[in-house]
């Protein structure tokens, strides 16, 4: 009898559970912490929106700019190509040439009555990098940093990346926006390193008289770990019909802890040569020009025979810079007056004003939106008017808006013009 063949069975191999494969580790953000904590300049968003408008063929009127309109006067325009021609177009000393460093000791005489040798100045690419400088070369973990509030926005990233504290200052219209001796001595502590001083302030346009800087100066005497940064890059943009006073006018013992920082930009329309310089006392510009000399090293020399010209040749283009923005700050104000819901204190310097809009927000737009904060305001009246500013918070103060006249007299008119209408919508 013949049997079936015998099946087998099927057989399943054994299954060896799939162990798990190593991951590559996840790559770390190249970034460094330090970086992350700090953010883009509060225009690129307006810009962003100002230039999808402008494909729309939408008109902008632009007042968000910080630098003058002018063009550089032509006596250093001349000074430039002259030095071009010498063949100076090599590396500069990295702390400055001595014949502009010469050149800013006689501003710097005039501007603050201290006499600073040109060992004692450093020549930077823009008052920008001598504020970073000075902190970089002085800051250490920790550190606090007094920033009255509003401020230049630069000011506290600057601060935080060179690792120190931040720490807003606040200040009221009452005072014109200026700092007040009792709020300097209640912001002081033990870890305070600096205090930083604009004046004519961006974004106010703020000027201290002596009396008022007597009163700061006094504060920081009673304090001596505390250093004193001024920043003068509008001093000659001044609309009193009186010269800045400087701190050290009132109180020159504290130069022995004082950075002062200027520049040619502002006073010169010279933004784009970026010349800057400070004075200081000898250890402090020593190891500012070392980390200049390891980083940028010497700023242009082509520039630096242009900032030479401006700052010894002559000075009727300041005169006449300054009579011009005065004109234009009046026109702008003038326009705004009277405005809806804004409050503004008249700018005394520099090119902005700074108008306090937070009798506006809560209100809504034609199209039923609710105006909940500044940057919600300036949205509107770019959407609405065409007219470009920059919010307030980017400046430490929330519910206030900057405009900048270092524009035409029709684009200061009708973008003031505009403002006004579009905050009279708002209910």
């Amino acid at each position: 009898m013949n049997q079936a063949p015998t099946q087998t069975p099927t057989q399943t191999p054994t299954q060896t559970p799939t162990q798990p494969q190593p991951q590559p580790p996840q790559a770390a953000s190249i970034v460094a912490d330090r970086i992350k904590r700090i953010k883009l300049s509060p225009s690129v968003a307006a810009r962003a929106i100002i230039a999808e408008l402008r494909e729309q063929g939408r008109r902008i009127i632009d007042l968000t700019i910080g630098e003058p309109d002018f063009s550089t006067p032509e006596h250093i325009r001349q000074a430039a190509t002259a030095a071009m021609n010498r063949g100076e177009t090599k590396y500069p000393p990295a702390q400055g040439t001595v014949a502009l460093r010469k050149a800013a000791r006689t501003h710097l005489l005039e501007a603050t009555g201290v006499d600073y040798p040109a060992a004692r100045i450093i020549v930077s690419t823009g008052a920008k990098q001598v504020i970073f400088n000075g902190l970089a070369a002085t800051l250490n973990e920790g550190d606090e940093v007094l920033i009255p509030a509003p401020f230049w926005v630069s000011y506290p990233d600057m601060v935080l990346v060179n690792s120190g504290v931040p720490v807003t200052v606040p200040t009221t219209p009452a005072t014109d926006y200026k700092l007040t001796p009792e709020a300097l001595e209640r912001a002081i502590t033990p870890r305070t390193k600096w205090l930083m001083m604009n004046a004519p302030s961006n974004p106010t346009g703020s000027v201290y008289t002596a009396d008022e800087l007597r009163g700061l100066t006094a504060v920081l005497e009673r304090h001596p770990h505390v250093w004193l940064m001024t920043d003068d890059i509008y001093a000659r943009l001044n609309f009193t019909d009186a010269p800045t006073v400087h701190p050290l006018q009132v109180a020159p013992a504290l130069a022995a802890r004082t950075l002062v920082v200027n520049g040619v930009s502002k006073a010169y329309a010279m933004t784009g040569w970026r010349i800057g310089y400070g004075a200081g006392p000898d250890e402090l510009i020593k190891a500012m020009a070392i980390l200049q000399s390891q980083s940028t090293s010497g700023a242009s020399s082509v520039s630096q025979a242009a900032a030479l010209e401006a700052l010894s040749g002559p000075q009727d283009c300041v005169t006449e810079f300054a009579r011009v923005f005065r004109e234009r700050r009046d026109l702008a104000v003038a326009e705004l007056s009277g405005t809806p819901g804004l409050a503004i204190v008249v700018p005394q310097g520099a090119f902005y004003v700074f108008p306090d809009c937070s009798g506006l927000l809560g209100k809504r737009t034609p199209a039923g939106d609710v105006i909940r904060t500044d940057t919600d305001l300036t949205h509107y009246l770019l959407r609405e008017a065409g007219v470009a500013v920059i919010d307030g918070h980017a400046y430490g103060a929330p519910g206030t808006f900057r405009l900048s006249f270092a524009a035409s007299l029709d684009d200061i008119r009708q973008g003031c013009a505009g403002i006004r209408e579009a905050c009279a919508k708002l209910v």
